[in-house]
Parts: C-alpha cells; sequence; structure tokens
C-alpha cells in the first residue's frame, strides 16, 4: 500500500458519523453564539420573537442532524490512518535502505518483516516481506536485540560467530524508527513503529586480525631454530674460523639450507594465509581432475627418480569436473603426493587415483603409498598447522608442517572431505571426496 492509498483510506459511513447527542455536545458553542445573536436581533433590530425562535430552531436541527465529524471519531481516523502507516514502510525508508551497502531488514512493531533490500534479498533469501523476521534469522542473540529494541526502544548492536559451513562472523544493529505523528502534540508510542535490521560480515576482518597473530605467533617460533643456527654459524666465521676455508665453505652451506629453510616456511605461511582469505567463497568454475594428477606426476617425476620411486597413475577416460580453483587443486595433489613420496619411500610405490562415488555423484581423488605408516593417535592431528609425527624426519625431508594445514584448508573451500586411513607398517591413503558438480563417468585403468 502507498502514502497516497493511505492518505485516501476512508473509514466506514456508519463510523464515521456521531449520534445525534455527540454532534450537539460537539456544537455546544456553535448553539451558544447563535442563541446570543438572535436575541441581539430581537431586542436590538426588533425582529419579530417566532423569527427568532425558528431560526434557533433551524440551526439546532442543523448541529443534531447534519453530517458531522465528531472529534472522537476523527481521533478515531487518525489512529486507523496511523495504523496503516505503521504496516508498510513509506518509499522514503524504502530508498534509505536499499542506498545502505549492506543487508538491510525492515520490521514492524510486531516483528513481521515488512521490507527487505536489494543485497539481503540476495544473501538472506529465507526472510520474506509478510512472514515474522525469526522464520528466516534464527539467530537466538539476535532474536533477543530485536526484542529489546522493540521493548525498549534502544538501539542494539550484537556480534555473532557461525560455524557451518565455515566459521563466519556477523555484526547486527537495530534501530527503531518512529514516525512523524499526525496531530500536533500527539505522544510518540511506547513501541516503535518500525524496527531496521542492519547486518555486517565481519568475516574477512577477523581472518585479517587471525591471519596477523597466526603468522606471528607460528612464524617467530618456527624461524627462531635457523635463525639461531645462521647467528652461530656467523659469529664463528667472523671469529674462530675467519681464516679457515674448510670450515667456511661447510658452514656457508649449512647456512644455505637454513635460509631455504626460512623461505619454504614464509612461502608456505603466506600461502596458508592468502586461502584462508577467500575460505568462504567458494569456487565457480570447473576443473577436470585428471588434468590436476597428470600435471602432478609431470611436475614430481625429477623427485620420484631421486628418491627411488615410482607413480602409478589411474585416471577415468572421460572428464572428472569438479567445481574448483585450477591452481589450489594442483597444490592440493602436489603437497599429498610429494608428502607420499617423501614419507613413504620406503614402499617405492605410490598410487594415484582419480574415481567416480560408489552412488555416482561425485568423484574421489585418492594417493596412497606403502611406506611405514601412521600410528592412530596421530591421525586427528595431522592437518594441525606445525603438527609433525616425527619432527627430525620432517626437517630432515625439509618440510615446513603447513603442507596438510594448506591441504585442509583448500578443501574447505571446495566443500570436499578428506579422510585419513593408515597403519604402521601398511602404508597410508589420502582420500579427498569432491561434491557431484559436472559429469560422471566409469574409471578404467589407464
Amino acid at each position: 500500500m502507498t502514502e497516497t492509498q493511505i492518505e485516501d483510506e476512508k473509514l466506514p459511513p456508519r463510523e464515521l458519523q456521531a449520534r445525534p447527542s455527540q454532534r450537539l455536545k460537539d456544537a455546544r458553542w456553535v448553539l451558544f453564539t447563535a442563541g446570543v445573536v438572535l436575541i441581539l436581533l430581537w431586542a436590538v433590530f426588533r425582529v419579530p420573537l417566532l423569527a427568532v425562535l425558528c431560526g434557533f430552531f433551524a440551526v439546532f436541527l442543523a448541529a443534531a442532524l447534519g453530517p458531522r465529524r465528531s472529534d472522537a471519531v476523527r481521533a478515531l481516523q487518525l489512529e486507523n490512518k496511523r495504523d496503516l502507516r505503521r504496516m508498510w514502510p513509506g518509499t522514503g525508508i524504502k530508498v534509505t535502505a536499499d542506498a545502505l551497502p549492506m543487508p538491510c531488514f525492515i520490521a514492524d512493531g510486531r516483528g513481521i518483516t515488512r521490507y527487505v533490500n536489494t543485497l539481503a534479498r540476495d544473501q538472506y533469501p529465507a526472510v520474506r516481506p509478510g512472514d515474522p523476521i525469526s522464520f528466516g534469522l534464527r539467530t537466538p542473540s539476535l532474536l533477543e536485540a530485536f526484542d529489546r529494541a522493540r521493548s525498549q526502544g534502544t538501539v542494539e548492536r550484537i556480534e555473532w560467530t557461525e560455524k557451518v559451513p565455515t566459521e563466519s562472523w556477523f555484526e547486527a544493529s537495530i534501530a527503531p524508527i518512529y514516525l512523524p505523528s499526525l496531530k500536533p502534540g500527539q505522544p510518540e508510542p511506547a513501541m516503535p513503529d518500525f524496527l531496521l535490521v542492519a547486518l555486517r560480515d565481519l568475516t574477512e576482518q577477523r581472518r585479517l586480525e587471525r591471519m596477523r597473530t597466526d603468522f606471528v605467533a607460528n612464524a617467530s617460533h618456527e624461524l627462531r631454530t635457523p635463525l639461531a643456527s645462521l647467528t652461530g654459524f656467523i659469529e664463528t666465521l667472523q671469529g674462530p674460523a675467519k681464516d679457515d676455508a674448510r670450515a667456511r665453505e661447510r658452514f656457508l652451506g649449512i647456512m644455505l639450507e637454513q635460509a631455504n629453510r626460512m623461505r619454504r616456511l614464509i612461502d608456505d605461511i603466506l600461502s596458508l594465509s592468502r586461502i584462508e582469505l577467500k575460505a568462504h567463497v567458494r569456487p565457480d568454475k570447473l576443473v577436470d581432475l585428471r588434468e590436476a594428477v597428470r600435471h602432478t606426476n609431470d611436475a614430481l617425476s625429477p623427485l620420484a627418480r631421486e628418491l627411488g620411486m615410482e607413480v602409478h597413475v589411474e585416471v577415468p577416460e572421460q572428464e572428472a569436473v569438479v567445481r574448483g580453483d585450477r591452481d589450489e587443486l594442483i597444490q592440493v595433489t602436489e603437497n599429498l603426493v610429494e608428502n607420499a613420496l617423501k614419507y613413504g619411500s620406503t614402499g617405492k610405490r605410490v598410487d594415484v587415483s582419480v574415481r567416480p562415488q560408489a552412488s555416482g555423484q561425485g568423484w574421489v581423488l585418492t594417493v596412497r603409498d606403502y611406506g611405514e605408516g601412521i600410528s592412530s593417535e596421530h591421525l586427528p592431528r595431522l592437518t594441525e598447522r606445525f603438527y609433525r609425527v616425527d619432527v627430525a624426519s620432517s626437517r630432515a625431508m625439509k618440510g615446513t608442517g603447513l603442507g596438510l594445514a594448506i591441504v585442509k584448508h583448500i578443501l574447505t573451500r571446495h566443500r570436499a572431505r578428506l579422510d585419513i586411513e593408515s597403519q604402521p607398517g601398511q602404508g597410508a591413503a589420502f582420500s579427498i571426496t569432491f561434491p557431484a558438480d559436472g559429469q560422471t563417468g566409469v574409471a578404467t585403468a589407464r
């Protein structure tokens, strides 16, 4: 209903017309004035008494029977008009809500959604005008703040966290809106006419803060050892080994190794940080898993030959299409295959396969080695940052402890699931299940 329609809204005729007694009460000053005037006409201008009485009687009948609205009826009409205005927000309020750079909802004093701006319609399709706002926004703390703003007329601001599908942070501001009174001097109602609910996504801001905190904490811990080594060797070269050519060559080789370790560590931390920044944004491109596997096989062939390992690849004949980021999926595959080559070298073989799920919907990428395996107590923590089953072995293999953490965060963004199966002495299998998106086929050995 538009504002013009609200102004034109009329009450039923019977409700608008007052009773005769009420009309006489409302016209009492008119009757008094008419009586005084008629008496003056009779006394001063000698108007016949009968004419004076007939005139007063005519005024009396007009006041009693004429189509006059009483003050009570007019007050009722104003109240009804106000109720209509409180039902749907005016054009000005809607334009203002659309101009705000965040999802906004406008609800009336009863908690019924009356308007949803463009951003909110895209991000919160469950919130529809005409439904209670609690139908679409089910966060308890948000609904409690809404009730406080509605009952007390105060501005409320809250923050909350959601864990599904990824950890996200949000802020809500709830402000009461009072419409101008139709009658001057009329007091404001106890309950606001409307409430503006504005939501803001704080996820990126919180992730940036966490990224900086994690970088400082983890980097300072992991960089301390190579920095201490570099400092010690530099002091030695400046002092006792200043003129020792053999010691200088050996120390410089160790220093280069420690510098490369710090470079790899910083590269992995930055890579992990970049992935975390867009963890809540799902990729929108289609990628063939076969391409990622073949690219990884070509890239890691020199490492496999160096370690005396063989990589067996099994992919389907037709495309294994998933929705994802090509570079990130290649990074996942390379991390898993590289770990299998380094830590499963005793098995002399790594199998990489792409198969459809048993249901025929989606794909499963599996990387399996036949090395020493991993004890069950370590499996739940393998994807933690800087967690190592064997610290000495990891550092000997030039690992940073961030490879599987990067894999986990990439797969979270792709809505994929990582399963790890391993037993000591029987190798390990890392399986990634991708949701269905694209054509499926039957896997055949190649």
